[in-house]
């Protein structure tokens, strides 16, 4: 309607008339709509006081309803008019003087106040008020008292401001003082004033403050103020003002009281008692008012109702909500957005998203929060959300609510989250005027787009702009710095957050606390960790991760002691992680106790901590284990299918895995690249080349799943297991990608076993041409040559290791027992049992030996007699480790064994006879594998 006037305006040519073009920018202020009124301010050349006062008073009216760029363009507005001739009114220092307030800038508003002496506005009663309620609000005691004192007109208000300050900063005797001066004074106290006052009262814990209480409510009484069977307004307002200041506890009180007083309370007492306990979370108080409302008959009057919803949402309980909610005879533009926002918020987006249909279905119209809420719920719906966004998006732009900052923000939200950063891109160029909160929300769509440098790209911009920055905008470039791996960067920032005076945040510390672990400084992620006064479950949890992930696992186990010793309480990521630090030590024992820790808390049915459990489990040998958790889960994620899978893979399960595949698509489960990864290692793991080839094809073909680099790995060392090396060189070299080392060294691997030496060369050649220097390809070539009694070669490749000053990688094995590391190394003499361990290394050969083992001394790769072979055998590093198992644990327990490399052909027949003559369980891990001996087999089949 505004538009259409303006617009009539312009037609009759009365658009140059000044005081229709004030009247014109006060009507676009008061409609929201700033950048209208600036830009008919601006075409305005004759302007006069009142155009002036028009334009500062949209922007001050802008600043109150939260739009803090308002402020600063305000106060500017303001420094060109003064250097301007036009003379400047009191009226014109109104609206200066909000923007003062709502700016916090205490340097602008003493330099109104020196300006308002200056033109001898200084007496004035309004503008000395304002300045009193300025200086108190901002903490200015001393200024706010001396500019009362001056003043030689006060009213009440005046007096109620200077009281509320005295309030807030509890300063007892001032308060009692001053309020005997405001009775002394003339004027009367008002509601105001003894509301004020009672409400500071608790903090009064001295006798003069109790007698100061008594004298005030007497006082009160008197004037009927404090009267019982006073007027529920005055009560209500009284509970409104507890809420303001955010003491909702007060406010039930408050209510308490007034029931037992015998007031008769009304639809706006309940509906503030309900924001009150909504903000607790307190169900069972939200449920006994519920029942005063159903007793008064107020649950029927629609603001009540739409204060239930709203309280049941806020404490966890929708399914009430719902309820009533279906009950409602009544339904407001209220009721459904109170609705529609709690089914969001709770999770629910899809009941979100059907509410709101059927709210355009009842032919309401939605607003702003309506959409708002919505596009909440539609950022977690995939490729449904982004349809609906986009509906949702037109919609806006045809209505006009476009311009609304929070619906741009929701937009460029959604859009991001559901891989639309491009739409996103597109509301924010479009957007009128800088928004921070648009900023944040393309920053973090960036970062979850994996286009973190275009999120630092985009801070960049805004703070060559000059535009402030919030904590969600400190702590998001610092996660965008951490995707991209950015630490030179994230100094930068981290000394721009504490020049801001940021760093006592804790978001924002959290944000650059995870930005140096991820970045791998260890060395100040634990300074800005040891710097938190009182760290929270997410900094604990960061440090832990952290650890972790920089292969820092029994720090991180140590730091999760740390954090119970504070009485931070873990969380289910916490454990999640612990977990995985656990698995990666293959610290069995340490893994249990967290297991338990986490069946304690309640927390074994989180998806995340019972994924972690199955995978630490699997990687510390007991795979049983794992399987039964996986199998009493009631909700399994892709990812809990995925590390059942490769779990029966390393453990030589294969044809388990695959039936668990099978089962998988039965249930429904779309598999992705990890499934199939784990797939192929199944069969590679159990010799099941056909399958492999199968397995593959189906990748593509059936699930659309490109293959890549490492399954083009499993594939070829599929192949070469089975004795294929033509075929998986094949594979190498028709392949879209550049062999890995990893793959050649699989198939190099192979041709050693197959005894290859031809195709063995061409793959060593290759090696050697993407990694010169890497010992292991020596090694593996030396052997090859020496298993095929090629001597000389052997010796020649050997030779060329050593003029490059190349050696091999060790080999060793490791036992866990009592919690404490023993590793061994081949004729390892330096444990201090090493007498016994060898006796017991003899007495082992001998049993084994009538058992029928015999030394395989091919694994021997030395021209040398063989006795000497044989002798040579008996003391690699996993035959110590286990002779040291047999005598330090108890019969009937399992032994553990780690190696680092692959286990020799040797040691795996070895190791299956002990089982058999010791009737003892082994489990070996070595580099490719688990191999699970019992009763003198292996569950590799040999196959390995």
């Amino acid at each position: 309607m505004g538009k259409c006037l303006h617009a009539c305006l312009i037609v009759s040519a009365q658009d140059t008339n000044r005081f229709l073009i004030n009247n014109l920018i006060n009507m676009y202020s008061k409609c929201g709509y700033l950048s209208y009124a600036r830009h008919l301010f601006e075409k305005t050349q004759d302007r006069d006081i009142v155009t002036w006062n028009s334009i500062l008073g949209s922007y001050a009216l802008s600043a109150e309803n939260g739009d803090i760029n308002s402020l600063e363009e305000g106060l500017h507005l303001f420094k060109v008019l003064r250097k301007s001739d036009t003379l400047i009114s009191k009226l014109t220092l109104t609206p200066v003087l909000k923007l003062c307030l709502q700016s916090g800038y205490i340097w602008a508003s003493q330099s109104v106040h020196g300006y308002s002496i200056k033109i001898c506005l200084e007496c004035d009663v309004f503008v000395s008020g304002a300045l009193v309620n300025i200086y108190s609000k901002l903490g200015r005691l001393i200024d706010a008292q001396t500019l009362f004192e001056e003043m030689q007109e006060r009213d009440v208000v005046l007096w109620n401001v200077m009281l509320k300050a005295y309030v807030l900063l509890g300063i007892d005797k001032e308060i009692y003082n001053f309020f005997s001066e405001f009775h002394r004074s003339g004027l009367r106290p008002d509601d105001a004033s003894i509301r004020c006052v009672l409400s500071g009262i608790p903090k009064y814990d001295s006798c003069e403050g109790k007698v100061f209480k008594e004298q005030v409510q007497a006082y009160a009484t008197k004037i009927c103020y404090y009267n019982n069977s006073s007027d529920v307004i005055l009560w209500n307002k009284t509970l409104s003002d507890y809420i303001q200041s955010g003491d909702n506890l007060a406010a039930i009180g408050c209510f308490v009281d007034m029931n037992k007083s015998n007031v008769e309370y009304d639809d706006v007492t309940l509906a503030v008692a309900l924001a009150a306990i909504g903000s607790t979370k307190n169900v069972y108080l939200g449920q006994q008012m519920h029942g005063l409302a159903v007793k008064s008959g107020y649950d029927s009057v629609i603001s009540v109702a739409n204060s239930l919803i709203n309280m049941y949402s806020k404490t966890g309980c929708l399914y009430f909500a719902q309820k009533l909610f279906s009950t409602m005879k009544e339904l407001d533009l209220v009721s459904w957005n109170s609705m529609i926002s709690s089914c969001a918020q709770s999770g629910f987006e899809e009941d979100s998203v059907i509410l709101f249909i059927d709210m355009i279905h009842d032919g309401l119209r939605p607003d702003h929060f309506t959409l708002a809420s919505v596009l909440r719920a539609c950022s977690s719906l995939a490729e449904k959300g982004l349809n609906l966004s986009k509906q949702i998006h037109a919609h806006a732009v045809k209505t006009g609510l476009i311009t609304d900052r929070f619906i741009s923000t929701s937009l460029i939200d959604a859009y991001s989250k559901n891989g639309s950063i491009e739409d996103a891109e597109f509301v924010f160029r479009n957007s009128h005027n800088f928004d921070l909160g648009s900023f944040n929300s393309l920053m973090y769509g960036y970062i979850i787009s994996s286009k973190g440098h275009q999120a630092l790209n985009l801070f960049t911009q805004m703070h060559k702009r000059g535009e402030k920055s919030d904590e969600i905008t400190f702590a998001t470039v610092a996660k965008a710095c951490a995707t991209v791996v950015r630490l030179k960067e994230g100094r930068q920032i981290h000394s721009l957050i504490i020049k801001l005076g940021f760093d006592s945040d804790l978001f924002v510390t959290s944000g650059i606390l995870d930005m140096y672990i991820k970045c791998g400084d260890t060395l100040n992620a634990e300074r800005i960790f040891n710097g938190i006064p009182e760290p929270d479950d997410v900094a604990w949890t960061a440090m832990i991760s952290g650890s972790s992930e920089n292969g820092y696992e029994e720090c991180a186990l140590l730091i999760y002691h740390r954090m119970r010793l504070s009485g931070v309480q873990p969380d289910e990521f916490t454990y999640a992680t612990l977990i995985k630090a656990a698995s990666c030590l293959t610290a069995l024992e340490q893994g249990r106790q967290i297991h338990a820790n986490v069946v304690k808390l309640d927390f074994s049915s989180d998806t995340f901590v019972a994924t972690s459990l199955i995978d630490m489990y699997a990687k510390c040998g007991y795979i049983e284990d794992s399987y039964l958790l996986f199998k009493r889960m009631d909700a399994r994620s892709i990812a809990s299918w995925n590390a059942m899978i490769v779990g029966l893979a390393q453990h030589g399960n294969g044809e388990e895995a695959l039936k668990l595949f099978q089962t998988m698509n039965v249930h429904g489960i779309k598999p992705d690249r990890v499934t199939f990864i784990g797939v192929l290692s199944a069969c590679s793991h159990s010799g099941f080349a056909s399958e492999a080839h199968k397995y593959f094809d189906l990748m593509y073909r059936t699930y659309g799943i490109e293959p890549e680099i490492e399954h083009y790995s499993c594939l070829v060392d599929a192949l070469g297991r089975a004795g294929l090396v033509k075929e998986a060189e094949n594979v190498i070299n028709s392949m879209p990608y550049e062999a890995s080392p990893s793959m050649c060294r699989a198939l190099l691997g192979a041709c050693r076993v197959r005894g290859n030496t031809e195709t063995g060369e061409k793959v060593a050649e290759r090696l050697l041409a993407i990694e010169p220097f890497d010992s292991s390809t020596y090694v593996l070539l030396s052997n090859m040559y020496a298993a095929t009694n090629r001597w000389e070669e052997a010796i020649v490749t050997r030779k060329k290791m050593k003029r490059k000053n190349m050696k091999k990688d060790p080999g060793f094995s490791w036992i866990d027992v009592k919690n404490k590391v023993h590793l061994f190394v081949v004729d390892d003499k330096s444990h201090p049992e090493a007498d016994m361990i060898y006796n017991q290394v003899e007495d082992m050969i001998i049993l084994i030996k009538e058992e029928g083992y015999v030394p395989d001394t091919d694994f021997v790769l030395h021209e040398v007699e063989e006795e000497e072979k044989e002798r040579a055998l008996y003391y690699h590093s996993e035959k110590l480790a286990i002779a040291y198992g047999l005598i330090s644990t108890p019969s009937s327990s399992m032994i553990r064994i780690i190696k680092n490399l692959r286990v020799c052909g040797d040691c795996h027949n070895a190791i299956k006879y002990v089982s058999l003559v010791y009737g003892r369980e082994i489990v070996l891990r070595d580099a490719n594998r688990f191999h699970q001996f019992k009763g003198g087999v292996c569950s590799c089949g040999d196959y390995w």
